[in-house]
């Protein structure tokens, strides 16, 4: 057995969680789009082109120029996921033998809050800044269920503050520039099989008259199952530009960039060991010279994906907008993991291979305006997965290609404020799974599917001044 198999479970955690912790999230893998309720009614087309709001910060800066005055913006979603497990009966441990537990679900229930303001200043200036949240998840399994050696677990939460200037360089073009502050913390668990880690030390250390020996004889024993945590966070920089074209007839054209931040998460790993493999652990930490299962701190180094966003919004007549969107993002960034462990072996930095593929989002909506205090919001959006193989799907991002259907309304009483509402059902695609992730998964093959859906409903709040 070689060096990397040796720290069998603590060296892709980190990775795992930063590349892949995910609930069945609603962008593409667990970036969120929830950043406006207003965008929300319409599944969110033309959202780098309408700028009906100060929300327009995020999807393009240069929307600011549409707003006159200063406007306060308060928004929130709640995020109501169902994801159900049926095992397929063929899940194996290490040895090869049936993985035994029960199915479970991961459902919960999530709040995501969004703040912008805007301001108009001279020479056709704007400046503003949002905070929202542009990545997160909450998953959490039953304890003992099937596929406790993947994932239990799973909470990423993110907050962005982005400080925005928009300047109106002529009559119809307009141009804008944010800077990002990103923060990103998570939190992770995981069962580990405590026989697979004995199984593979005592090997590593060369076999039952080695240094290292265990009595372990049932793979797979969900009661001497011993249990990993991981905590880390980062706080990086990253930067949106983007571009509004006015054209004939009350139309316009929005472009609008967002780079890609790259995290450089510290953490910790933390172990509950069965009271067996803790000395089997201490015994292997001692033989091999660097640390086996044993608290430490980890480093890893992962790039959140860049979006391009082409929108378009135009008056068909003076009741009705038309709305279109295409969304790029490029998840491939998160191609290949690198891990640092201290007290780990030196020059064998182990790296993870996501193999994800880069995404397309395609919406498309409406406005109907009654009159002047009213407006009415329908959409339709597909959204693929950056996951390309039940191979590659892992129990901490059970996604799949969804399908948004969107209504919303907007209620103006008031020049001076204004209320938004959304709502949006997503149909997932049934996703299967046939995983084994190597170190997070105590050489488990999980194999299975996903039952899943997610609903969202948003408010917000508009104040003019």
């Amino acid at each position: 057995m070689n060096k990397t198999m040796i720290n069998f479970f603590s060296k892709t955690l980190l990775a795992i969680g930063i590349a892949s912790a995910a609930s069945i999230t609603h962008a593409s893998s667990f970036a969120l789009i929830e950043n406006s309720a207003s965008g929300q009614g319409a599944a969110f087309a033309g959202a780098a082109a309408v700028a009906e709001d100060a929300s327009t910060i995020y999807f393009n800066p240069a929307g600011m120029t549409q707003l006159s005055g200063s406007q306060v913006v308060v928004a929130g979603h709640i995020v109501a996921v169902t994801a159900d497990y049926t095992d397929s009966g063929d899940s194996t441990t290490f040895a090869g033998s049936p993985l035994l537990g029960s199915n479970s679900s991961a459902d919960e229930t999530g709040f995501i809050p969004n703040f912008y303001y805007s301001t108009e200043l001279e020479n056709g200036v704007f400046v503003g800044v949002g905070v929202n949240v542009p990545f997160g998840l909450a998953t959490d399994y039953d304890n003992g269920w099937v596929g406790r050696y993947h994932s239990l677990l799973s909470e990423i939460a993110s907050v962005n503050i982005n400080p925005s200037i928009a300047w109106k360089a002529t009559d119809s073009v307009s141009v804008g520039f944010g800077l990002s502050i990103q923060y990103v913390e998570l939190e992770l668990t995981n069962n580990i099989d405590s026989s697979a880690a004995c199984a593979g030390l005592e090997a590593a250390a060369g076999g039952p008259t080695g240094p290292v020996t265990c009595d372990y004889a049932i793979p797979g024993d969900a009661a001497r199952d011993s249990k990993l945590k991981l905590d880390g966070d980062s706080l990086e920089f990253g930067w949106n530009t983007g571009i509004l074209i006015e054209m004939e007839n009350n139309s316009r054209l929005g472009i609008a960039y967002r780079s890609s931040v790259k995290h450089d998460v510290e953490g910790d790993a933390a172990y509950n060991l069965d009271g067996t493999l803790d000395s089997v652990a201490t015994q292997a930490t001692a033989a091999f010279g660097f640390n086996v299962l044993q608290n430490t701190p980890l480093e890893a180094t992962a790039e959140l994906p860049e979006t391009f966003s082409v929108s378009f919004a135009g008056d068909i007549n003076e009741k009705w907008t038309a709305l279109f969107d295409w969304t790029w993002t490029g998840w491939s960034n998160l191609d290949t993991i690198v891990i640092r462990q201290e007290g780990g072996i030196p020059g064998q930095e182990p790296t993870l291979d996501l193999d994800y593929a880069n995404t397309n989002r395609y919406s498309v909506g409406v406005h109907y305006r009654p009159d002047n205090k009213w407006v009415y919001r329908g959409g339709l959006a597909f959204d693929e997965t950056p996951i390309k193989t039940p191979e590659s799907t892992t129990a901490r991002i059970p996604g799949n290609d969804r399908t948004w259907l969107s209504f919303g309304l907007g209620y103006a009483p008031s020049t001076t404020w204004s209320l938004d509402f959304g709502y949006s059902h997503l149909f997932i695609s049934d996703t299967d799974i046939n995983s084994n992730t190597g170190a997070s998964s105590s050489g488990a093959t999980l194999i299975g599917s996903y039952e899943s859906s997610v609903d969202i409903l948003s408010a917000q709040a508009n104040f003019n001044f």
